[in-house]
C-alpha cells in the first residue's frame, strides 16, 4: 500500500493536476481571508463555507478524476492487478495520496485562525476546529465517491462530472424530507443527512457518532471500489 501511496502522491507533483489544486485552494482560502480581514471580524466560517462550496464540489471532483480511470486508459491497470499488494491496498494507498494532498491545501485555514490571534483578536478554537475537522470529514467522503466513480470508467471528463453530481445530490439529500409528510422517510433523510452532521461541525459541535457516520460512508465506498476493480479483474 505505501508503495501505491507514494507513487500517487508523488505523481500529483509531476503533473499540473496536483499543482492546480493546491493553487485554487489556497487562492478561494486567501480570497475568503481577505474578505474577513477587510471587514475586520474575526470569524474563518466565511473561509470554509467558501472552500465547501468551490474546492469540495469542484476541485476535488478534478483531483480524484483519474485515480483509476487513467489506469484503464493506458491500460496499466493490468500490472495493478498483478502486483503484491492487495485490491484494498490499492484503493486505500490512491485514497490517502488523495487525502493528504486535500489536507495540506486546507491545513492553510489553520494558519489563518493563528494569524488572527497573533494580530489580537479573539478566536473561538471549538468553532474553528470543528470547522476544519467537518471539511476534511465530508472531503474525506466526496473523494472516496470520486474514487469508486473511477473505477467504472476511463474517461476523467464523465469521473468528474459523476463525482460532481453524486456529491451534489448526496448534499441535496435535506429537500427529499421537505417534499413528504411520511414520518419513515423523513426520519431515514434526517438520519443520512449529510448537511446536519456536517453543520454541527460548523457550529463546534464535535460528536463521535458524526464522525462514525462520515467514516463509515467513506469505508463503504472503499469497500465497492474494491468489490468493482474485483469484478473486473476476473472479466
Amino acid at each position: 500500500m505505501s508503495a501505491i501511496f507514494k507513487r500517487e502522491l508523488k505523481s500529483y507533483f509531476t503533473s499540473p493536476i496536483g499543482y492546480a489544486a493546491l493553487a485554487i485552494i489556497l487562492f478561494l482560502a486567501g480570497d475568503a481571508f481577505h474578505m474577513i480581514m477587510y471587514y475586520g471580524v474575526a470569524d474563518l466560517s466565511y473561509v470554509y463555507s467558501n472552500m465547501l462550496t468551490f474546492v469540495l464540489l469542484l476541485v476535488l471532483p478534478i483531483l480524484t478524476m483519474r485515480l483509476l480511470s487513467d489506469e484503464k486508459r493506458q491500460k496499466t491497470d493490468q500490472a495493478l492487478f498483478t502486483a503484491p499488494v492487495s485490491l484494498g491496498g490499492i484503493v486505500v494507498g490512491k485514497y490517502l495520496a488523495a487525502l493528504l494532498l486535500f489536507v495540506i491545501g486546507v491545513s492553510i485555514t489553520l494558519v489563518f485562525a493563528v494569524v488572527l490571534a497573533a494580530a489580537g483578536a479573539e478566536v473561538n478554537w471549538m468553532h474553528t476546529v470543528g470547522n476544519y475537522l467537518g471539511l476534511l470529514m465530508l472531503g474525506g467522503v466526496i473523494i472516496t465517491i470520486g474514487l469508486l466513480i473511477s473505477s467504472l470508467t476511463e474517461n476523467q471528463f464523465i469521473a468528474a462530472l459523476g463525482t460532481f453530481l453524486v456529491s451534489l445530490s448526496m448534499l441535496m439529500i435535506d429537500s427529499i424530507a421537505s417534499m413528504t409528510t411520511n414520518s419513515v422517510v423523513i426520519a431515514v433523510v434526517n438520519f443520512l443527512s449529510v448537511n446536519a452532521r456536517y453543520n454541527n461541525f460548523t457550529s463546534g459541535v464535535i460528536q463521535y457518532d458524526d464522525i462514525i457516520f462520515f467514516l463509515s460512508m467513506q469505508a463503504l465506498f472503499l469497500f465497492l471500489t474494491v468489490r468493482i476493480m474485483d469484478r473486473k479483474r476476473w472479466n
